[in-house]
């Protein structure tokens, strides 16, 4: 889902005139967004980018400027954008900070795989690469057709119960994408998705996998707290060692690094296949 903070009409406008003077100028406030822009080959049109996107995306030497919950407009501002871009979480007063300035400002609110290709494509018609953007949608379904198909071929009845983690204090299952890369790979998630949950609640839905991808933790998500928690004695997942840690940037970067986050999750819940569905790669240059 895409917002538009400030008027369609100005960004309109800022697009327009920027393209004309070569000089579309964007700042990049979130890792979906800098690795959406990248794989539709806009790397010359970033100028700026959020410290958590070197994480996902090769952004080589460009200055990085915090992000939507915490930045310094004025150091963003030097950078002389003609268009910021943003995702959730935002802070109040980050937006407001940018909304004084005279500077365009798209904010976008995915949920889902579906909201995913929305913002690829606005995207991608901002940067006038709107064919770009339609290949990109096409080369991650091919990707996820193929985990589909490979985890038909290792189908279980009933399907393994899947608990994914976003955070652990307070304990947040992980964003309503995961749960559908969860259900692409062969698994059933077992708790409600994007929400906080208790230790109960998890030892109710008796996964028989827990997948650790805590925000801002690379894989340094740590196993430990699932097995050695008393609460969780009884699941399965405990009790069978099955705790496994994916890098946070796979599952909560609702952009091209999905594809990999889904295969990881198919390793996750197929721990006996040795092979992973293979990548279908675009033609889109970054």
């Amino acid at each position: 889902m895409s917002v538009a903070i400030k008027s369609p009409a100005e960004m309109k406008s800022k697009h327009v005139a920027g393209k004309k003077n070569g000089a579309m100028r964007i700042v990049s406030l979130a890792p979906n967004v800098t690795s959406i822009l990248l794989a539709l080959g806009a790397g010359r049109e970033i100028v700026g980018v959020s410290k958590w996107c070197k994480e996902v995306a090769a952004v080589g030497r460009r200055p990085r400027v915090g992000d939507c919950w915490k930045m310094d407009i004025r150091e963003v501002m030097r950078l002389k954008p003609t268009l910021l871009i943003g995702s959730v979480p935002f802070a109040l007063e980050t937006v407001a900070s940018i909304m004084k300035e005279p500077v365009a400002f798209l904010a976008i609110n995915p949920r889902s795989l579906t909201d995913v290709e929305t913002d690829i494509r606005t995207l991608a018609r901002l940067v006038g690469r709107a064919n770009a953007g339609e290949e990109l949608v096409c080369t991650m379904r091919l990707n996820f057709e193929s985990i589909v198909r490979e985890a038909r071929r290792f189908r279980k009845r009933p399907r393994p119960r899947v608990y994914c983690e976003a955070w652990p204090h307070p304990r947040i299952s992980s964003p309503p994408w995961v749960s559908e890369l969860v259900e692409m790979a062969g698994g059933e998630p077992v708790v409600v998705a994007g929400a906080r949950v208790t230790d109960e609640d998890v030892a109710r839905a008796r996964p028989d996998v827990i997948v650790l991808a805590w925000t801002a933790a690379g894989n340094r998500s740590r196993p430990a707290s699932a097995l050695r928690n008393v609460a969780w004695r009884d699941v399965p997942a405990a009790r069978t060692g099955r705790v496994v840690v994916i890098r946070d940037e796979l599952l909560n970067t609702p952009g091209p690094p999905l594809v990999e986050g889904a295969r990881q999750l198919f390793r996750a819940i197929h721990p006996a296949c040795m092979a992973l569905p293979p990548v279908r790669e675009g033609s889109v240059d970054d």
